[in-house]
Parts: structure tokens; sequence; C-alpha cells
């Protein structure tokens, strides 16, 4: 039996380890919140009490973490020689980061890694809470394609769909163009839709007209932003749980970052990044991304009226 160890259970890690648990995988998991840990042992993974325990005689090691701070802290430590991840698994484990960084760290990472003799992939998941608990997700992975081949059985236990981007980092790349995109067309779904409704329009008749319109997107199709159009979306119950605004916001600092080093115009994806910087100074920070509606609502609510 294949054995992963698993590092990082929050929103998405949790549900990504109970498939792999479904999938037949041996699973030692490990994070910083021990109830996390408690609700996969009681599904049948071994419980670690630190991320080294968790990588001890495994053949893959997956993590999912916030940031790139995490990321290289986990795998190299905090400047102390020898404490780090990369110093403790064996050399014949594959390493897969799932977290959304940047890509010099994921480079910068699987670098250190390659010359301990370890094999790593970044492979930034698209998808959700929703596509990590029903085992749908896209991977978009960086590395060896060889690596890549090595890695596809485990990653089709979480998902459906995965590109080679490239080499190290080219998953990173790819992951926040995307998610720059996903920003940038859920502000317009939600502008759209509070226009609408600010000129007297149903929300849910609107969206049906746009949804067979030149408008139709993702956000407006699959997650629609305003409160009572759809069912089982996080604008249904309050924008709890789903993709925050903090990690939203976070990503969208990545793709600033990307963007000067390339000499990238991204007047898009600047905007955005202010937005749900707003978003979150608001105190909306936990949220839902999709929760970007209650500040154009806001907004409209602090119009004087003529």
């Amino acid at each position: 039996m294949i054995k992963i160890g698993f590092i990082g259970l929050g929103h998405m890690g949790a549900p990504m380890a109970m498939n792999l648990l479904k999938a037949g995988y041996g699973l030692q998991v490990f994070d910083l919140v021990p109830e996390a840990v408690a609700q996969l042992a009681a599904a049948g993974a071994q419980a670690a009490t630190t991320a080294a325990e968790a990588v001890q005689d495994v053949n893959v090691v997956i993590s999912m973490l916030p940031s790139s701070p995490h990321v290289e802290r986990l795998y190299l430590g905090t400047g102390a020689e020898e404490d780090g991840l990369l110093a403790m698994i064996r050399p014949d484990t594959l390493i897969i980061d799932c977290s959304t960084i940047a890509p010099e760290s994921a480079r910068k990472v699987a670098s250190l890694a390659r010359q301990r003799g370890l094999t790593m992939l970044d492979a930034p998941v698209s998808g959700g809470v929703a596509g990590a608990e029903a085992g749908t997700l896209t991977f978009i992975v960086g590395g060896a394609s060889t690596a890549v081949e090595q890695a596809r059985p485990v990653l089709m236990s979480m998902g459906k769909n995965l590109f080679h981007a490239g080499d190290h980092g080219a998953g990173q790349v790819a992951k926040i163009c995307n998610n720059m995109l996903l920003a940038i067309h859920m502000i317009g779904t939600a502008e759209a839709l509070q226009l609408g409704v600010n000129n007297g329009l149903d929300p849910k008749v609107l969206s049906e007209i746009m949804l067979k319109s030149s408008g139709r997107n993702w956000s407006l199709e699959l997650y629609n932003p305003y409160p009572g159009v759809m069912e089982n979306v996080p604008a249904a119950r309050h924008y709890e749980g789903g993709f925050m605004v903090d990690l939203m916001s976070k990503d969208l600092g990545l793709a600033q970052e990307a963007a000067l080093h390339s000499k990238s115009a991204t007047p898009m994806g600047t905007l955005a990044k202010s937005l749900y910087e707003l978003q979150s100074l608001s105190g909306k920070g936990s949220l839902d991304f999709s929760s970007i509606q209650l500040l154009l609502r806001k907004a409209t609510d602090e119009v004087p009226s003529r």
C-alpha cells in the first residue's frame, strides 16, 4: 500500500485528505489544529503529533498550506541546521506541494529538494472547497514530466483534471493567472447584479438573462454572489465557508509580484487587489471571496438620496 504523509488540514486540505482515505491510501496527517487531525483520525488516518512524524516512512508527502512563508518554513526550517522537512524525508519520497505560493518560493524549495536527491512538484489546485469535497479538483503542476506521471494516480484520487504547466514554478504561475481572472470576473458579476437590483431587477431573473447572453461566466453560472439566487454556494449561507477574502487578496498579491517581475500590465488585477484589500479591512477577510457583493451593496447604501 502506498503511504502518504499529509500536512495542512484546512478548508481544502481536510477534504482532500479524506478523498485519499476513500481511495485506499495509507495516510499520516498533521495540522497545527488538533481538532482537524482528530477528524481525519476518526475516519481512519494515523494522527501525527508533528510534521516530522507525519513524513516518516511514507512514499509521498503532500502539503496544503496558506502561503510562501509557511511552505518555506516547513521544508527549509527556521535557519537552524537540519530542522526543515527536507532533511527528514527519505530520498525516494515524492513531495507534492498543493499550496498556492510565489513561483520563486516553489523554485527555491524544489531546487534545495533536488540537491538532497528528492523529487518535488508544485501542484496548486483550482475548484474550491466544493471541488475538494467532491474530488473534482484541477491540479496545475510544475516539475519534471516523470514526476508528474508518478504523482498522477494520487492526484486523480482528489481531482478530475491534471495539467502539466511546465518546470518548477510553472504550476504556481498558471494558478495565480487563473485566480486573478477569477477575482476580476467575480467582481464584474457582483457589480452587474448590483446595478440590476438597484434599477429594479430581480437578481435571479437577471442572472438567467446573463447566463444565456454574452456575460456568461463561471462566477455567474456556478458561484453566484447574490444572496437568494443559487443554493449550495457561500452567498446562500451568509458567505461562510469557501475561499476566504484574505486568501484571494494574498493570491492577487502574488499576481502583482509576478507582474512587476515580468513587467506585465495588469490594471484590472491591480484594481481587484485593491477591492479585496478594502473588503478585508472592513472586517470581512474570513468570508468567502464572493462576499465582494457586500462591498458593492454597502457602497450603494452609502450614496445619498437625491
